[in-house]
């Protein structure tokens, strides 16, 4: 999804537009009773915007290629309804796509709020492909569990994909056309097939 703007208007206690800065347990409370999707960081509520056709097939290709790969091995897929929240610096956000394996953990204050992710995959947007690439990354890389990133472009056939090392660095590899693109952390390999099957067919 993409973050667009402040939250602003309306009136009443729980109204953004009325407050510099909100608690996790404000925006938790703001998000969950709006309509629209929202993310917190540093203490800013932000409205996220829908998505683009090639935006919503990417995120169901990409979801349904994990889904069938991981397959009876412990993990889960969720979508982008599923809120995230970096501990470590207190962003929440709601993920393109996103994987946990093993037991699901959640945020102390927010029983719907998932924080050990090892794979997030973002579908890169004019508006957000550079936030995404830097600012988002730098929060992404302190969750302690997650050691793949992908950045799947909807402009052609492109994943960027970075991995965790075991000295916490990170590897990054473009992978294009009809390359495989090797979770290496997850034991699986995609194709690009799958992933974007459709995706251009406009």
């Amino acid at each position: 999804m993409n973050k667009v703007s402040f939250v602003h208007g309306g009136s009443g206690m729980n109204d953004p537009a009325h407050k510099l800065k909100y608690t996790f347990a404000e925006y938790v409370a703001y998000d969950e009773a709006s309509e629209t999707k929202h993310e917190y960081v540093d203490g800013e509520i932000h409205a996220m915007a829908g998505s683009t056709a090639r935006h919503s097939l990417l995120t169901t290709g990409m979801s349904s290629a994990l889904s069938q790969a991981l397959r009876d091995r412990g993990c889960r897929v969720f979508s982008p309804d599923m809120r995230i929240r970096v501990q470590e610096t207190g962003l929440a956000t709601y993920p393109d796509v996103s994987v946990v394996c093993g037991k699901l953990e959640f945020d102390p204050e927010s029983s719907t709020t998932l924080t050990n992710p090892l794979l997030i995959a973002e579908v890169l947007s004019p508006s957000t492909e550079k936030y995404d690439r830097r600012q988002k990354f730098n929060h992404y890389r302190l969750i302690p569990t997650l050691r793949e990133y992908l950045l799947v472009s909807q402009d052609e056939r492109h994943i960027t994909h970075y991995t965790r090392n075991e000295d916490d660095t990170w590897t990054l590899r473009d992978v294009r056309l009809s390359q495989p693109l090797a979770l290496r952390t997850l034991g699986v390999t995609l194709s690009l097939d799958d992933i974007y099957r459709g995706v251009f067919d406009d």
